[in-house]
């Protein structure tokens, strides 16, 4: 890696990358340039080109990149070339759906365990997963060696949740619950907040008829 400040944007943009490339992967495209990313994702390809040589001289000049090389490295510097267990607190119906999401297994991440404080939802199944007590929150992190943890509970309560994530040992978490969380800075927390976004879409409608603008999260 030739930098040890990589920014939260160029670490966004690789995931987006990586799907691409496995669509070609699946049509058995054997290379692709930064030009035809840039085309197919809407970005340009001076910027791919320089995401990607932060990690490394992935591309042959008037060859491109070799795909199923360039899945192989983004993947190991997504770190999804190794099993990465994930809990998730919230046993709704948004925790039900995202414990029955196949996709993450593909990228070696799986929920291992579900907590709620609900004494009508502990003891119950999700994915064949039985829902814990949040007593047991702590020595299942750490008996299983989880480290990212996703929080789909009420605003009110996601804090709390955090802060015991993060006692538990959990290096970082995905963040459902439309609010800010607060932590200390080695912890990294991504929030997903759909009101926010479909807020901010609402204000697109009827302004954007000459065009469709496409905004890769």
């Amino acid at each position: 890696m030739k930098s040890d400040k990589i920014s939260e944007a160029v670490v966004r943009r690789l995931p987006v990358y990586l799907r691409y490339l496995n669509e070609l992967h699946l049509r058995e495209v054997a290379t692709v340039s930064s030009q035809e990313l840039g085309q197919k994702l809407a970005l340009n390809p001076a910027q791919i080109r320089k995401d990607l040589a932060y990690f490394g001289d992935f591309g042959r000049k008037g060859i491109g990149y070799d795909v199923s090389y360039l899945i192989e490295k983004i993947r190991h510097i997504l770190k999804l070339d190794q099993e990465i267990n994930v809990v998730l607190v919230g046993a709704g119906n948004l925790g039900h759906a995202l414990s029955n999401y196949k996709s993450f297994l593909k990228d070696n991440m799986k929920i291992v365990a579900v907590f709620d404080e609900s004494a009508y939802k502990v003891g119950t199944k999700i994915n064949n997963l039985v829902v814990q007590p949040m007593e047991e929150l702590t020595s299942t992190i750490k008996k299983l060696g989880i480290r990212i943890g996703i929080i789909t509970v009420p605003d009110v309560h996601a804090q709390e949740v955090a802060d015991k994530l993060i006692s538990a040992g959990i290096e970082a978490i995905l963040n459902f619950a439309p609010t800010i969380l607060k932590a200390p800075p080695h912890i990294r927390i991504h929030t997903a907040d759909f009101t926010t976004d479909l807020q901010s879409l609402a204000y697109y409608l009827d302004n954007g008829k000459g065009g469709a603008e496409h905004d890769e999260a």
